[in-house]
């Protein structure tokens, strides 16, 4: 199998809220958005985050109830320690929980903050000089 991940779907268990939190307040644009089951957004090059009412995820799934989100976190890197407090102060203000704020983190030296959005993900917004992000999408350590 090769290397790589083109779907990260969790299951939420209001379909609304992610709705009102992705598209209402991050501004993000939904690939696809199926009214009571499923939102999907392009998130980068080849990859799709997926949202999926919990309900019928588990059906989907063949679990006997659905699954929380759990041990999981999303990363959104940018260029400055400053962009992290703007962008944990704004998801803050969306409705996310604020978990963490923007600040020194105690391991790699990296600046960073996290969130946990409405239906449970926990987001972290991170600057991390030591490694890069290139335009084709590899990352570089060191």
């Amino acid at each position: 199998m090769q290397q790589r991940v083109h779907f990260l779907t969790f299951s939420t268990p209001d379909l609304d809220a992610a709705r009102a939190f992705y598209r209402e307040g991050l501004g993000w644009h939904p690939l696809v958005d199926v009214a009571g089951e499923v939102i999907f957004f392009q998130v980068a090059p080849g990859t799709v985050l997926g949202l999926f009412d919990a309900e019928k995820f588990a059906q989907d799934a063949g679990m006997p109830s659905p699954a929380p989100v759990a041990g999981v976190t999303l990363s959104h890197n940018v260029d400055s320690a400053e962009e992290v407090s703007v962008a944990i102060d704004r998801l803050a203000s969306l409705g996310a929980e604020l978990l963490k704020p923007a600040q020194v983190g105690a391991f790699g030296g990296i600046f960073h903050g996290l969130v946990r959005d409405p239906n449970g993900i926990v987001w972290e917004v991170a600057h991390n000089p030591g490694w890069s992000i290139g335009d084709d999408g590899g990352v570089t350590f060191g």
